[in-house]
């Protein structure tokens, strides 16, 4: 399968870049961290009015009735700045879910999270949501706040929710929800891995050790070029389970992604992380904020290992028979 991006798909990702950049990039990162969310509802406000709100729900109820394919290279983009805010629930996974009026309220700029059993137990800034649902096997219901946890993140604020009334859904239809919630987290990951690895080979151009700038060293540029190795390898995954999600193949194509997505991002936050030495952990540095929320983003919407075992199930029922 060969995918080549549209003018249009280049175009929403330079807009994507643009207007994050103009809203303060890694500082406005930094200040959702520390609690400031002002500037990131401000980008969630922009990016609606770009037509991100709408890019999943169907034309009928007022949406872009997008592809997931937009989603894929909408995510990486996203994840590139580490944007900030329940993205993937309110544009990837609800829009699928909710009813018809709640369709044209995301599609105008609700800011909308949920809890899914059993991919995501904790939903990400409800505190801050319009709209806050846990899903079920087959069920959606309003949510209400119990209470807060602390996430692996300062930018994933999490909250367990008590369930309403539920409203019961086809079980398929939750599934492929989750799977495209679950493309969107894999999409995300690269973003994120592409930007730790820019960082790294941006500060290794100039960081010294010995003398030398560290850059320059044989046995970095090797651990370097596996990060871009792996990025490579997990993008086309990610698109081609992007073109592939209506064939019976497609879970199968997503639980891939997910993993490679996830393997090449914790490569680049281990690099970025030994790049950068003991200022990658700190506050100061906003690089610190790219590395701590990749192990986040690798366990939501099924970890590595779940994903793995689903392949495998896959697998072994396509090949029954075979001998």
């Amino acid at each position: 399968m060969r995918f080549t991006p549209t003018e249009e798909h280049v175009a929403l990702a330079s807009a994507i870049d643009e207007i994050i950049v103009d809203l303060g990039g890694s500082d406005l990162v930094r200040q959702w961290a520390e609690g400031n969310s002002e500037a990131g509802l401000t980008l969630w406000r922009s990016l609606v009015e770009l037509g991100l709100g709408a890019l999943r729900v169907p034309e009928a109820a007022g949406g872009a009735g997008g592809t997931p394919t937009d989603l894929a290279i909408v995510f990486e983009r996203l994840g590139f700045h580490a944007a900030p805010g329940p993205y993937i629930e309110s544009v990837a996974f609800l829009p699928h879910l909710v009813d018809s009026a709640e369709q044209e309220r995301l599609s105008a700029g609700a800011m909308a999270t949920a809890s899914v059993t059993p991919d995501v137990p904790w939903a990400v800034d409800a505190e801050i949501s319009d709209m806050v649902f846990v899903v079920g096997p087959d069920f959606i219901a309003e949510g209400s706040v119990v209470r807060t946890a602390e996430s692996l993140s300062p930018l994933r604020k999490l909250s367990e929710l008590r369930e309403g009334d539920k409203r019961s859904r086809d079980a398929a239809l939750v599934q492929r929800a989750r799977d495209e919630a679950t493309l969107a987290s894999a999409s995300y990951l690269v973003g994120l891995g592409e930007r730790l690895l820019e960082e790294a080979v941006s500060y290794a151009g100039v960081r010294e050790q010995f003398g030398r700038r560290i850059g320059e060293f044989q046995a970095l540029k090797h651990q370097l070029a596996d990060v871009r190795i792996a990025l490579t390898f997990a993008r086309p995954l990610v698109l081609g389970a992007s073109l592939t999600m209506d064939l019976e193949t497609g879970p199968r194509s997503v639980s891939a992604a997910k993993v490679s997505a996830a393997s090449a991002a914790k490569l680049a936050a281990r690099v970025a992380l030994q790049v950068h030495g003991a200022i990658g952990y700190t506050a100061e540095h906003h690089v610190g904020n790219w590395i701590t929320l990749v192990p986040a983003m690798s366990r939501v919407w099924g970890t590595p290992d779940v994903h793995r075992a689903r392949i495998a199930q896959s697998l072994a029922v396509s090949g029954g028979g075979r001998h």
